[in-house]
């Protein structure tokens, strides 16, 4: 199954998440299949971007949010 989630980039105590579309069964920051954003938690405010569009088609194949980016996709 596939799941939108994010994965981790960036230096130690400097996180930077990219918003991705991978299969559940890889690890965290294992290879994806398509990367359709980013999240970026440490700007004032928070930076979010991600492409819409991808996100819907997506979700319309079957593909499952994860808690995370279903809160940050929503806002």
């Amino acid at each position: 199954m596939t799941v939108v989630r994010l994965t981790r980039m960036g230096r130690k105590k400097r996180p930077f998440y990219r918003i991705v579309v991978t299969d559940n069964r890889k690890r965290r920051d294992g290879a994806w299949i398509e990367s359709i954003g980013y999240y970026n938690p440490m700007t004032e405010p928070e930076l979010i971007k991600f492409d819409a569009e991808r996100l819907a088609y997506w979700k319309s194949v079957g593909a499952k949010l994860s808690d995370k980016v279903a809160s940050i996709t929503s806002r």
